[in-house]
């Protein structure tokens, strides 16, 4: 699909899940101010056509698992290769190729240093054609999470995202440990479709319909789960994204990192082990906007010492811990 595939309503629907990802049709027909049938024609129209999918995902810093980022280089022929073998793997997400086809960046979380280790020294290094590998630690996020790039758009008024932002998550008492086998039932569905039907999620839970419902609400309102929306970035006219690794004075780290997601080019911020202390995701329309936004945004931040750049050549697997193709069912959340 183009990108003048795309109106308004869509831009709406997308922001407003990304908002309340199992908001009912119902609600979001009246916020938006159409029909529920509406609704459940465009969301079914972009689901089944692959422009969005609606995640639910775990905060890892809620259940207490380490996020690494991390930087493969190979030879130029086996790029896409690792790439797609990172992919399939449980315990990572972003994963993509960068500009000049020999690099390949992905995020990675485990529960201890024995698990992260398990890729990161052991298993990546011993990849053939692989010839070097990095890995940061992520130690703060600036934006990102449920915190989208949609969010910094105006496809939604500011009374239409107050009617469907859902209560804050009470995250006094992170982390919250290991979950449960149901819990991990839960949400492994929910990490394949965050609007998976009540009743898919008391099959494999074995639950009643109401311990579900209250097993959801306790999840969410524990800052463990949230939702977010997986969107092809043609539906806002976002056209190129680049990584940046930026260098930035330890004194000046945590302002230049709010700084940087206080930007709307900004998908994704943090702070990270290493020389290069601040990575961020930035979207911009097109090249001539991306140079801009690096020769303004960037050029005033005096604490930026140093900085590289990589656009993103292929995305392999976006958010979440699967690769798994859209339904071509609808959902309607319960």
């Amino acid at each position: 699909m183009e990108s003048d595939a795309y109106d308004d309503l869509d831009r709406a629907l997308v922001h407003a899940l990304q908002l309340d990802g199992r908001a009912p049709f119902s609600r979001l027909a009246e916020v938006l101010g159409v029909s529920d049938q509406t609704v459940a024609r465009r969301y079914t129209r972009l689901r089944t056509r692959g422009a969005i999918r609606v995640l639910g995902l775990t905060d890892p810093a809620v259940v207490g698992d380490v996020v690494w980022l991390v930087r493969v280089r190979c030879l130029p022929d086996a790029a896409l290769p690792v790439a797609e073998a990172m992919a399939r793997r449980t315990d990572t997400s972003w994963v993509h190729v960068l500009s000049d086809g020999t690099e390949v960046a992905a995020s990675t979380r485990a529960a201890s240093g024995l698990d992260s280790d398990a890729l990161l020294l052991r298993k990546l290094p011993q990849t053939p054609r692989v010839v070097g590998v990095s890995a940061h630690c992520v130690l703060h996020e600036f934006y990102g999470g449920e915190q989208s790039l949609v969010n910094k758009t105006d496809a939604l008024t500011a009374e239409q995202v107050r009617r469907l932002r859902p209560p804050a998550a009470d995250r006094s008492k992170q982390p919250r440990g290991p979950m449960g086998a149901e819990d991990r039932k839960l949400l492994d569905i929910l990490a394949r479709d965050g609007r998976a039907p009540l009743a898919e999620l008391v099959a494999a839970t074995g639950w009643s319909q109401s311990t579900v419902r209250r097993r959801l609400a306790d999840l969410r309102a524990d800052g463990t789960l949230y939702f977010d929306v997986d969107y092809t970035h043609r539906m806002f006219h976002q056209g190129v994204t680049t990584t940046m690794w930026l260098s930035v004075r330890p004194s000046d780290l945590a302002a230049t990192g709010q700084t940087l997601a206080d930007h709307p080019e900004v998908a994704f911020a943090c702070a990270t082990t290493g020389t290069k202390n601040l990575m961020a995701t930035v979207v911009c329309a097109d090249v001539p906007a991306l140079y801009t936004y690096l020769t303004t945004r960037i050029a005033e931040l005096p604490s930026v010492l140093d900085m590289e750049t990589s656009p993103i050549l292929r995305r392999v697997k976006g958010p979440g811990p699967l690769l798994t193709p859209p339904s071509r069912v609808p959902r309607r959340a319960s």
